[in-house]
């Protein structure tokens, strides 16, 4: 059951357009596959062929192709952004921005920066992901984060990794959470100049809240990022009321 239905506006109004991953799993709210997920129009396109094993583990280079072409179907049918379904498609990200004709935000690793640059002194940003042995310098190096970001993963045989990874089992929500607050945090435990977290992989954000609540501590995901690019695509239209040259409900 994957993705979850669009949600393009029919009536053509700017909508995000997302590269997904070739998978079988469910993919539940606050999943950037599912539709509830969203407070602005998307619609999906799958990459056939680009499954998570060879994106995560192995040489995803020979996909470049088909996500430059599925992205420009995307465009075609008027995707105003795009953006993928896998944090680890960061490698991606110039080569994509250079092929399509719009703004292109690949992975959630591109907000480690702007997080940074907002922390207390002495405090950095600390990354939660599918497969910390899968994430390396390449990665972090794409999304202009600093290679020394320290990087926690769920462990290979989590329920998480393996439903996810595609693997045969069966999902469990409740278990899936446990496993992703005890992964967060070890990280700070290990890291404790942690000053907010960063969910790379795009399944995390169901359990963002409870991450966020188990470690005191921000927690950025692929979601916060979209929100953001939707704002931009569909800035709020402001309305004043009574005379318009005058503050109304101004802060002094």
């Amino acid at each position: 059951m994957s993705p979850e239905l669009d949600r393009a506006d029919p009536d053509h109004a700017p909508f995000i357009g997302v590269l997904m991953l070739d998978t079988q799993f469910h993919r539940y709210p606050g999943d950037i596959g599912n539709s509830k997920s969203w407070s602005m129009p998307v619609r999906f396109q799958i990459v056939h062929g680009a499954r998570p094993a060879q994106v995560v583990f192995g040489d995803p280079q020979g996909l470049l192709e088909p996500f430059i072409v599925a992205g420009l179907e995307l465009v075609a049918q008027g995707a105003r952004a795009i953006t993928t379904s896998c944090g680890f498609l960061a490698l991606f990200q110039r080569e994509l921005a250079a092929a399509l004709p719009v703004p292109v935000f690949t992975s959630s690793l591109l907000q480690i920066p702007m997080i940074k640059i907002g922390l207390p002194e002495g405090k950095r940003v600390g990354i939660l992901t599918f497969s910390a042995e899968a994430l390396g310098q390449r990665h972090l190096a794409a999304a202009g984060a600093p290679l020394d970001t320290p990087i926690q993963g769920l462990p290979a045989d989590s329920l998480f990794a393996r439903y996810y990874g595609n693997q045969p089992c069966t999902a469990d929500l409740d278990i899936f959470q446990d496993e992703t607050i005890a992964a967060a945090r070890a990280l700070v435990a290990i890291h404790p100049d942690i000053g907010a977290i960063l969910c790379e992989c795009t399944n995390l954000p169901p359990h963002s809240h409870a991450i966020a609540a188990a470690t005191g501590l921000p927690v950025f995901d692929v979601m916060t990022m979209l929100n953001w690019l939707g704002q931009s695509l569909s800035p709020r239209q402001y309305q004043a009321t009574g005379n318009s040259r005058r503050p109304d409900n101004s802060v002094p």
